[in-house]
């Protein structure tokens, strides 16, 4: 949005400025993107014309089905015969000159409502978005060489009825490379709308907005790519077609004053469009992080607190052993005689397996008489000796466990 508190006025026959104006609140206004596309979409559904088929069409034949048992569909067939058409099918939307499916009707709802606010806060975004050069540049307008955004025009614009004045005048205030960009455009419209119509298509050119038309309609209507509003009913439609913000706007003098009138500011009310207040941004300045980095901000605000350290991932107790202790510390006695009895009554059984293993296991070693097998057999007689020994001890130890536990 513009943030300059004044405009130039610029001549409409010399490339000076002949005064300053007031920059209106208007295009100072939040540039909402959203709203705009969203109101331009039904806006922009209110001039269509309705259209439907014809509702005979594919419905003027004779048919009827011919029932079941006869290996066919049963969709309705032409009657009569001693012709390739009779016995074909008919009337449904997959047979050949048949209707379409779902036929369009006239009756159909072609508009949308808007609210009416709604529709005013649209109108402000793209005012104020016509103001930013950026925007402008970025929707196409050719606006380099223009002296300023928003261009203002002294009032004698208003009164110029001839082209050829028309064309000076653009010359004159650096337009007319905007205007070339659009007869440059225009070409053959692809599909088939150039046979309905509406044969050629072009890009948009600048938009002219007057108070008053003392001719100035018969003097730029010819031209390509202008368009011309009234200050009192300008459309979203022009000041942001097909839903872009960005128009290259060119105000009269008198249209430019008549803005904070019509749209009031943000201390007058408007004195046409009732119970409207202009939007207003939710921040004045947007730069949060400059905000908070302030010293105004940062001498009110506490210092940092250290030796904090950063909260922990919650874990689950009954998966977590290291949690459950915290939690329930006689836990560490229940895992350890659940241990101990696992170990007593493992133990055993793993010993007893160990001693039954050389009778099955090693009595293909014995046989071969050598060094490997003799290894074995060594090996296992001093399993079967430490086993006599720790044997008798896992039956004493399940007591004991239990003993500790309960002390």
């Amino acid at each position: 949005m513009a943030a300059r508190p004044v405009v130039s006025v610029y001549s409409a026959t010399e490339d000076k400025t002949v005064g300053t104006l007031p920059l209106p609140d208007v295009l100072i206004t939040p540039i909402r993107q959203d709203i705009v596309h969203r109101v331009h979409t039904n806006v922009n559904k209110n001039h269509r014309q309705s259209y439907g088929v014809n509702m005979k069409a594919g419905m003027q034949q004779s048919a009827i089905s011919w029932g079941t048992g006869r290996a066919v569909s049963r969709i309705p067939r032409i009657c009569g015969g001693g012709t390739h058409r009779s016995g074909q099918g008919a009337f449904g939307n997959q047979c050949r000159g048949g209707r379409m499916f779902n036929p369009t009707k006239m009756w159909r709802k072609w508009t949308a409502k808007t609210n009416n606010n709604e529709r005013r806060v649209a109108v402000c975004s793209a005012l104020a978005a016509s103001s930013v050069p950026a925007l402008l540049m970025a929707r196409g307008h050719r606006v380099s060489t223009v002296q300023e955004i928003p261009l203002v025009v002294a009032n004698e614009i208003e009164s110029m009825s001839k082209t050829k004045e028309a064309l000076a005048l653009l010359k004159t205030i650096k337009a007319m490379e905007d205007v070339d960009r659009v007869k440059d455009s225009k070409k053959i419209r692809r599909g088939t709308g150039k046979m309905r119509n509406r044969r050629y298509v072009e890009r948009k050119g600048p938009l002219l907005v007057y108070a008053s038309n003392n001719g100035i309609e018969q003097g730029f209507r010819n031209i390509p790519g202008i368009e011309i509003a009234c200050v009192d009913r300008l459309n979203l439609l022009k000041l942001a077609p097909g839903g872009h913000l960005g128009r290259f706007i060119i105000w009269t003098q008198a249209a430019f004053e008549k803005l904070d009138s019509i749209f009031g500011t943000y201390t007058a009310a408007s004195d046409v469009k009732k119970t409207f207040t202009l939007p207003r941004s939710m921040m004045n300045n947007s730069d949060l992080a400059r905000i908070i980095n302030s010293d105004e901000i940062q001498t009110k605000v506490r210092a940092a607190r250290a030796g904090f350290a950063k909260p922990s991932q919650k874990r689950n107790a009954l998966t977590n052993l290291g949690t459950m202790l915290k939690l329930n510390p006689y836990m560490a006695q229940v895992c350890f005689f659940f241990w101990v009895l696992f170990l007593s009554l493992s133990l055993p059984f793993t010993f007893s397996c160990l001693l039954s293993l050389p009778t099955h296991a090693i009595s293909p070693f014995l046989c071969s008489r050598s060094r490997a097998a003799l290894v074995c057999v060594r090996f296992f007689e001093s399993c079967y000796i430490l086993v006599s020994f720790i044997q008798p001890c896992f039956v004493l130890l399940p007591l004991f466990c239990v003993v500790w536990c309960v002390m």
